[in-house]
């Protein structure tokens, strides 16, 4: 293991880079079985269903991964705080990469029956335990390795990696949708999942060359580790858990909305080619990977709280222009509305949250803590968008109300980020002195 000053000397950008890639590999493989929901698991794994149920059914085997999340926040959090950061992020990508993969494999219910969703459901379980140990690790080896001016900038790298997959995955889906339907149908779809195996092992590649985290070998030299991270965390942090999972319901819910909603929206309810919306998905998404860190460059400078303070008042205010550029039917509509959507609403309100989120938790409790935080925002925020979205649509007709539900959230977010504080910690005077100020 190498020692604090080696660690100190490693180059901040080749772990935030290296945290990035990492991300963007688990997302991909992570988003790639949203997608699949919304296009073609219904009638892989549940035919039986009519159409409508069918999907329904489809997006709730999406929604099981966030059930698992903060399992999975709880399991690699637990070994992330006690023994290593990096190699708690190396067995995530290894869970997620065969996860992923296997279901490319999958016989659908028409080959094995019952068993099909069934075990469609035990291997998106698995993923979800995956992807509820990556984002808090890789956030970690990216902030804690960062000079003390630039972590929000160096953090949000690991944000990019979200938008980042998100073009990937949809990319290659799109390319795939060139086939043949029937093609698409029998195989296609599966191409996806397979290519996870060759992105995990490039993956592995760069995270096993990458060093610990300078803060957490600090902490282990001077035997600050405690026995139980979750049972600290739940005795001294308790409130700081619920605002850090409260503080994603602006960036979490415009983004589901976004990534998973309106691919089935814009064709079911104003006539868009499903096509127009992956293309508008992918333009805005990718203009995001870049919008995220120049906004946490601005986060380092005027403070991370008052960045997202303006991000969650801007998914509030923009939310409604963005399904009103939708309901226009127009593909450059549509395309207006997620670069509103991403690039702007949803980099502003979740570029800082990388840093924000794990500084209100000691280092001893930080994996654990940074993790249940944004993975029980995952269930309470992102997991019921979809549903939340199509309930309210089919009930009042009106997309003003799916708005008004997102503004809402925005609204709980932005008090929960006012409210929030950094951790002081009583045992080491320079980690405290270093974070003694107020989030913003």
């Amino acid at each position: 293991m190498p020692n604090v000053a080696q660690t100190h000397r490693h180059p901040a950008r080749r772990v935030a880079a290296a945290s990035m890639i990492g991300t963007t590999i688990e997302w991909y493989d992570y988003y790639i079985f949203g997608t699949a929901a919304v296009l073609v698991l219904n009638d892989q794994f549940f035919p039986q269903l009519s159409p409508a149920a069918g999907t329904l059914a489809a997006l709730a085997t999406f929604a099981v991964a966030f059930i698992a999340r903060p399992f999975g926040g709880i399991l690699f959090g637990h070994f992330g705080d006690k023994v290593s950061r990096k190699t708690i992020l190396v067995w995530s990508l290894i869970l997620m990469g065969v996860s992923t993969f296997l279901v490319g494999f999958l016989p659908n219910y028409d080959a094995i029956g019952i068993w099909a969703p069934i075990l469609l459901v035990v291997l998106r379980f698995l993923q979800g335990l995956a992807v509820g140990g990556e984002w808090g690790g890789a956030v970690l080896m990216a902030l804690e390795h960062a000079p003390k001016n630039k972590k929000a900038f160096y953090a949000s790298w690991t944000q990019s990696g979200v938008p980042a997959a998100l073009v990937l995955s949809s990319t290659i889906f799109l390319l795939m949708q060139q086939m043949d339907e029937a093609s698409f149908h029998a195989w296609g779809w599966r191409v996806p999942f397979w290519i996870s195996a060759l992105l995990i092992l490039v993956g592995l590649f760069i995270r096993l060359r990458i060093t610990e985290s300078p803060e957490f070998l600090k902490m282990k030299s001077e035997k600050r580790e405690v026995r139980v991270p979750l049972f600290e965390l739940l005795r001294t942090a308790w409130w700081p858990l619920i605002l850090g999972t409260l503080t994603l319901a602006s960036p979490n819910i415009i983004f589901y909305i976004s990534s998973v909603y309106l691919l089935s929206y814009g064709p079911a309810h104003v006539g868009l080619n499903r096509e127009s919306v992956f293309i508008a998905l992918i333009i805005a998404a990718s203009i995001q990977v870049f919008t995220i860190p120049l906004v946490a460059m601005l986060a380092d400078r005027i403070g991370k709280k008052t960045v997202m303070l303006a991000g969650a008042a801007l998914v509030a205010l923009l939310i409604y222009p963005v399904f009103w550029l939708v309901n226009t039917g127009e593909p450059m509509g549509a395309l207006a509305a997620m670069i509103l959507a991403l690039p702007i609403a949803h980099a502003t309100a979740y570029s800082a949250v990388a840093s924000f989120i794990p500084e209100l938790f000691r280092t001893e409790v930080r994996f654990t803590g940074s993790s249940l935080a944004y993975q029980l925002g995952g269930i309470i925020t992102s997991a019921p968008a979809p549903f939340i979205a199509a309930y309210l649509m089919q009930n009042t007709g009106s997309s003003t109300a799916v708005a008004t539900y997102i503004a809402v959230a925005a609204a709980i977010g932005f008090v929960a980020i006012a409210l929030a504080r950094r951790a002081k910690d009583p045992r080491s005077p320079q980690e405290a002195d270093a974070v003694s100020v107020s989030a913003g």
